[in-house]
């Protein structure tokens, strides 16, 4: 997947700072951006660094794309952070899994999460692919548990 990131150029003027394959470190999850709140738009270093847990609780907003392999062993993964995750979801089928039961979402779904426990599994036979944005927000329920 192809990611652009805007910015200035020496001059002030807009242009184009990155133009390129979003970086991966990692499977799964990886960054695409990532912001303080308020966002900092100056400067042009990348701020898609390795996606690690601790990011969901330190303020900042997250870009992510995961990318979901079929048929890993067990049951989805429930936790909860105290951020909003606003998904969609890009190609495949991924379950989401809430304490009260599960759907299966598809190419095309939008997803608002609101900080409650859930886990996403794959049961298709193709990699599943989502975007999410996270931000920070108060906690519901008891909480996050990661």
């Amino acid at each position: 997947m192809r990611r652009v990131v805007t910015g200035l150029n020496a001059e002030g003027r807009s242009c184009v700072v990155f133009d390129g394959e979003v970086p991966r470190h990692q499977p799964a999850a990886n960054l695409i951006w990532r912001n303080s709140l308020p966002a900092d738009n100056s400067g042009a270093a990348d701020a898609a660094v390795p996606y690690g847990m601790d990011l969901l609780h330190d303020g900042g907003v997250n870009f992510i794309l995961t990318e979901l392999p079929p048929g890993l062993p067990g049951s989805a993964f429930l936790h909860a952070t105290d951020t909003i995750d606003y998904l969609v979801i890009i190609a495949g089928e991924v379950v989401l899994a809430l304490e009260t039961g599960e759907l299966t979402l598809r190419a095309g779904d939008l997803i608002v999460d609101r900080g409650v426990i859930h886990g996403w599994r794959n049961d298709g036979t193709e990699t599943a692919v989502f975007a999410s944005v996270t931000v920070p927000a108060l906690p519901v329920g008891k909480g996050r548990t990661v």
